[in-house]
């Protein structure tokens, strides 16, 4: 096998995996995407919105359509690029985040999708809302949802400055700061000018670039082992350190008991968080009805599994062409597994395509994310806190893009900050956040009829408050070479991710503020969201 684009990465004074003209390749391909899409975004946008439009681009949708986009808001570059690395290099143990997320989606599919569409109008504030005290409610809903959302979202622009350094070949601090300025301008541009109905197009033709780019890849590889699978995994084996106990679980994970503990801790806040991110619960009220937001989710499993299938095929591929001791000496690390094969197996051209995809996705990511915050702060804290809801619509939408260009210049700051720190925990770290703040105060809301105000409080509250001290007192922050103050020590809490303490906590005192609490329910209501949660009726009312 040819082998001389691995060793010129290896060889290279400026650690560059790229061959000469990669840089201006994959910026051309990667401007040729911007443009295109911010032209689809202008085409498709309202010129003059309704937070209906703004919000839920009018509730138009199709199910098929909303799938592609919920793949298109869910598949991250860690998700692209992360997955395949960790597979290449170890292997099952790697595949397990795959099944995971896939795994997360049935909570959705099952019991919130439907409930969700029928119950609230734009963001989590309205369904949690519902049958409690509003003001209250509301303001903590925003809280959480503010939280996470600029947690994941820091994560994203940071990693975009670790895209950067790994496909454009731009390793100075200032340069890559200025990147991650551009991200954040075109995200802004992509929430201002074309609000939900725009966000929703873009993360549409992100998912079809994204599965195209990793079918393309995952067809040539098989077709170079003579579309022989066994054949692959006899090479990736060979190639990995680890041989053939790369597929049985334990390379990563099983080193001892404390770091089980870590990744079953990881596996919950992954499986039960995405059934409270607020970007991912937005998107159920950009389809009519609620048949079609259980359709949503059936897509987006389905286009996700075939996702996943292939970046299981690219992972062992990348181990098998590349070689996971090249990889791991890359710069990127496991995250240039994916970069490193598609230049194996399609030069210029497929790296190109990889480049722009990954990208994209954190355009498209991060475009949902400003989205969701600015819409849980215009509709939840400025329509219905600071006005009692007696907004205009202009005035909201107004309110909704001022508060995007904040969110936007505050992400920027944040990415630039972190940039080149460690940041693998801040996405886990907001999985965690949905599933303690968010998830057990959603569950509680529709289908226990005594939850009050009271517990949604506790709930969302001592989730936010147990996850950001567990992390402050974790080894991510101190106490490992890796941590973010490595020559500092403060870490008494051993595990890397809170979910295994922060989620029990979450549901535990959400149930004990409910039952401490005298506040009486109000029966008319609960008996209004139950019909409404099922049935739909009264859903178009907001």
């Amino acid at each position: 096998m040819n082998h001389a684009f691995v060793l010129a990465a290896r060889e290279s004074s400026d650690d560059s995996l790229l061959p000469a003209d990669g840089p201006a390749v994959n910026t051309a391909i990667f401007a040729g995407f911007v443009l295109i899409t911010l032209f689809l975004v202008y085409r498709v946008s309202s010129r003059r919105s309704t937070t209906a439009d703004y919000f839920a681009a009018g509730g138009s949708f199709t199910g098929a359509q909303n799938g592609m986009a919920l793949s298109g808001d869910f598949l991250s570059a860690a998700s692209f690029l992360g997955i395949a690395g960790a597979i290449a290099v170890h292997g099952y143990d790697g595949f397990l985040y795959s099944i995971g997320f896939l795994v997360a989606w049935l909570i959705n599919l099952l019991l919130i999708a439907e409930r969700m569409r029928n119950t609230g109008r734009f963001t989590m504030g309205d369904v949690l809302s519902f049958r409690m005290r509003k003001r209250p409610v509301r303001a903590a809903a925003a809280v959480s949802t503010l939280a996470i959302t600029f947690v994941y979202m820091i994560a994203q622009m940071a990693g975009a400055g670790g895209l950067v350094a790994l496909l454009l070949d731009v390793h100075s601090t200032g340069g890559q700061a200025i990147v991650i300025a551009v991200v954040g301008v075109i995200m802004v541009l992509y929430v201002l000018v074309g609000g939900m109905k725009g966000t929703t197009w873009v993360q549409i033709v992100k998912a079809g670039l994204l599965f195209l780019c990793v079918g393309m890849m995952t067809i040539f590889l098989i077709g170079k082992f003579g579309y022989n699978p066994s054949k692959l995994l006899v090479y990736a084996a060979e190639n990995n350190p680890n041989g053939r106990d790369i597929f049985a679980p334990g390379v990563q994970y099983g080193l001892s008991a404390m770091t089980r503990l870590d990744f079953v801790s990881l596996s919950l806040a992954l499986v039960l968080g995405v059934g409270g991110l607020p970007h991912v619960l937005m998107r159920f009220y950009t389809v009519p009805n609620a048949k079609e937001a259980r359709r949503s989710v059936v897509w987006a499993v389905w286009t996700m599994s075939a996702f996943y299938l292939c970046t299981l095929i690219i992972g062992f591929g990348a181990a098998a062409l590349v070689g996971t001791p090249t990889i791991l000496d890359a710069p990127g690390g496991e995250n240039s597994a994916a970069p490193l094969l598609a230049y194996e197996v399609g030069g210029t051209f497929l790296l190109g395509i990889v480049a722009a995809v990954a990208f994209a996705t954190i355009l498209a990511v991060v475009a949902g994310l400003t989205l969701t915050a600015s819409a849980s702060f215009a509709h939840d804290i400025y329509a219905n806190l600071i006005k009692d809801g007696n907004a205009d619509s202009d005035r909201v939408v107004r309110v909704a893009r001022y508060t995007a260009l904040g969110i936007g210049g505050v992400s920027i700051l944040g990415g630039i900050a972190v940039n080149g720190q460690n940041i693998a925990f801040l996405v886990g770290l907001a999985f965690a956040f949905a599933a303690s703040a968010n998830l057990s105060t959603l569950l509680y809301s529709l289908f226990w009829r005594r939850f009050n105000t009271a517990g949604t409080l506790w709930g969302i509250y001592s989730g936010l408050a147990s996850c950001l001290v567990l992390v402050v007192l974790s080894p991510v922050v101190s106490g490992a070479p890796d941590s973010i103050f490595p020559g500092m020590d403060f870490a008494l809490f051993p595990l890397r991710n809170p979910g295994i303490v922060s989620i029990p906590i979450s549901f535990l005192f959400a149930a004990i503020g409910t039952l401490l609490s005298t506040e009486k329910p109000d029966a008319d209501k609960q008996d209004e969201m139950e019909v409404r949660a099922l049935t739909g009726i009264g859903a178009d009312k907001g």
